[in-house]
């Protein structure tokens, strides 16, 4: 039983997926603010073009 509780093999895999879930949280709040300052600045760039 003590050996099973030393066994962290998994312990890689469920890290990376804290992390990716981490980082798709984060993407997903700042996805608005990303998208709102580039369409600012196509929008910006359209006008000065015509």
């Amino acid at each position: 039983m003590l050996a099973f509780l030393k066994n962290d093999c998994g312990a890689t895999a469920i890290e990376y997926g804290l992390i990716a879930a981490l980082m798709a949280t984060g993407l997903l709040i700042a996805m608005p603010f990303i998208t709102d300052g580039l369409l600012y600045d196509a929008n910006k760039l359209a006008n000065a073009l015509k």
